[in-house]
């Protein structure tokens, strides 16, 4: 199964448009120890040929370009892609957004719950996405489904569950009075499965906390992608970048005793690797101790191209 990350960062990315933070700043200047992300998104094949992507970030046709396997096959006509399917793990846009650069009459399916999909239905612009030529099926938790592409599965077999997290952002309004926890539906993390192997990662960009049914679901889990947004709970308000807590923005930071390198640490994983990482956090720059920190705990930073085969 081959993995590939086409981006790392959490909304916004890396630099982020109108951000003058640290990181963001120097990544604009060029600065060696801090490379520019897109946003988070994955893109896992079985046979090198059929894509899944996981997520479909904002940043997704500046990210196809820079992936060769994505891109049309030559001898495939005018028109064709090896993206078959996409899996999407909540409705926020920096994970729904980059489907309205699959438009174009390219038929692949989309999978998502059933709360994820009715986001899609009651906002028109998603209908750029031909109905008779992308299906949307809906995804239930604890049960596992071959992922099918326009022409029958593709190999790949997933099985999401629901992670604590919290609405999207731009849902709280309308759901002011029944709070911004997550509801059933809302967000997702993903068991992503080689057919042919049984060889298998957990797919996790984000999450709120570690509850007692995540910690079973992880134990000795082979590989791991999990939320790296924030470092410390408060870095946005301590850059003055937003007067937001990692834990009111429903995302666990690294660091600290409630945080996911201590929460994980006793689970025996056997890879963890840190995506959906905010243009905040100081462990995306080269050598800096926040990086030592979390390399020297066998965590691994993703970063935009890194390809994992498993």
């Amino acid at each position: 199964m081959i993995i590939k990350v086409l981006g790392s960062a959490a909304g916004g990315g890396l630099p982020q448009w109108n951000c003058n933070g640290r990181n963001s700043a120097d990544a604009r200047k060029g600065a060696p120890d801090v490379a520019p992300r897109t946003q988070a998104s994955v893109a896992v094949s079985a046979d090198g040929k059929q894509w899944v992507l996981l997520n479909a970030a904002p940043d997704l046709r500046q990210q196809i370009n820079a992936t060769p396997e994505l891109h049309p096959v030559p001898d495939g006509g005018p028109r064709n892609s090896p993206i078959k399917a996409v899996v999407l793990t909540n409705g926020d846009v920096d994970a729904v957004a980059g489907l309205l650069c699959l438009r174009e009459g390219q038929p692949f399916t989309v999978y998502g719950t059933e709360r994820v999909l009715a986001v899609l239905a009651v906002n028109s612009i998603f209908d750029v996405l031909d109905a008779k030529l992308v299906k949307r099926v809906p995804m239930d938790y604890g049960s596992p489904f071959a992922v099918e592409g326009p022409r029958g599965p593709v190999g790949i077999i997933i099985e999401a569950f629901g992670v604590p997290g919290k609405i999207p952002l731009y849902l709280e309004e309308a759901r002011a009075g029944a709070g911004l926890g997550t509801q059933e539906g809302d967000t997702a993390g993903l068991r992503v499965t080689e057919t042919a192997t049984g060889k298998r990662f957990f797919f996790i960009p984000g999450c709120a906390k570690l509850d007692d049914a995540l910690r079973a679901r992880l134990k000795g889990a082979p590989l791991l992608f999990f939320d790296g947004t924030l470092y410390t709970n408060d870095e946005m308000i301590a850059q003055g970048l937003l007067n937001k807590t990692g834990e009111r923005i429903g995302h666990m930071n690294m660091s600290g005793s409630a945080g996911s390198v201590a929460q994980i640490a006793p689970l025996d994983v056997g890879r963890k690797i840190f995506i959906h990482i905010n243009n905040s956090n100081p462990a995306l720059r080269d050598g800096s101790p926040e990086r030592a920190a979390v390399e020297n705990a066998g965590w691994e930073i993703s970063y935009d191209g890194m390809e994992l085969r498993v």
